[in-house]
C-alpha cells in the first residue's frame, strides 16, 4: 500500500512538474481563408480550411521556414505564419522568427511519420505516408545538398574576389614601380648632359646662347 501511494505520489508529482503543450500554446488568429495543411509546406495535402478571422491555437513553429503547428477547430495541422496574428503588446502581429520568443511560441520540428500517426491516422492521404516520408527525406536531402552547394560556391566566389585584389594589388605595385624606375632614369639621362658656360643647357632653346652670362 505504501509503496503503491508513493509511485502514484511521484507519479503525479512528474505530470505536474512536466510542461504541457496547453501551457506553451498561444492564441492567434487567421487573417485570410486559409489552408491548414499536414505538413509545413503547400506542398502536402490540406486538411481543411481556416476561415479568416477564426482563432487558432499555436503549438510551436519551425526555425527554418515560416510555418506553425496550430489547431482549429479540434484539428491540428500546419498554417505559414504569414497568415496568422497572435496579440502582442496591445496589437496584432504576424507570427514571425523575431516574435517567436516574445509571443512565448517555443520552436518545433517536424516529422511526418510520428505527426502523421497522432494526427492523420483516419484521413485518405494517410495510406500515402511512406511515399510523403520518401519525399520529405528526398527533399531535405536535396535543400542540405543545396546548402552545401551554395557554401562551396560562396567559398569559391571569396576566393575568386581575393585572388582579384590581389591581382590588381600586384599590378598596380608593378606599375609603380615602373614609373618611378622611369622617373629615375630620366633624372639620370638629365644629370648626366653637360652644362654650357652660363647654365645653359644645349638641348633647350636659348635666344641669348652663346652670349649668355
Amino acid at each position: 500500500m505504501r509503496k503503491f501511494l508513493f509511485s502514484a505520489a511521484a507519479a503525479l508529482c512528474a505530470v505536474v512538474a512536466a510542461p504541457s503543450l496547453a501551457d506553451a500554446a498561444v492564441r492567434g488568429y487567421s487573417t485570410a481563408n486559409v489552408n491548414m495543411r499536414s505538413g509545413p509546406s503547400t506542398s502536402y495535402p490540406a486538411v481543411t480550411v481556416i476561415p479568416s478571422g477564426a482563432p487558432v491555437t499555436i503549438y510551436g513553429c519551425m526555425s527554418n521556414v515560416n510555418w506553425c503547428d496550430v489547431a482549429f477547430s479540434g484539428g491540428r495541422g500546419w498554417v505559414s505564419g504569414n497568415y496568422v496574428q497572435a496579440a502582442y503588446q496591445q496589437r496584432r502581429v504576424y507570427v514571425g522568427p523575431q516574435y517567436y520568443r516574445p509571443l512565448g511560441i517555443p520552436t518545433v520540428t517536424f516529422e511526418i511519420g510520428n505527426y502523421w500517426d497522432r494526427h492523420y491516422r483516419g484521413r485518405d492521404f494517410y495510406r500515402d505516408r511512406d511515399r510523403w516520408d520518401r519525399r520529405d527525406r528526398d527533399r531535405w536531402d536535396r535543400d542540405r545538398d543545396r546548402r552545401d552547394w551554395d557554401r562551396d560556391r560562396d567559398r569559391e566566389r571569396a576566393r575568386d574576389r581575393d585572388r582579384d585584389r590581389e591581382r590588381d594589388r600586384a599590378d598596380r605595385d608593378r606599375d609603380r614601380d615602373r614609373d618611378r624606375a622611369d622617373r629615375d632614369r630620366d633624372r639620370d639621362e638629365i644629370r648626366r648632359i653637360p652644362r654650357l658656360p652660363g647654365g645653359a643647357n644645349p638641348d633647350q632653346d636659348n635666344d641669348c646662347f652663346p652670349y649668355c652670362r
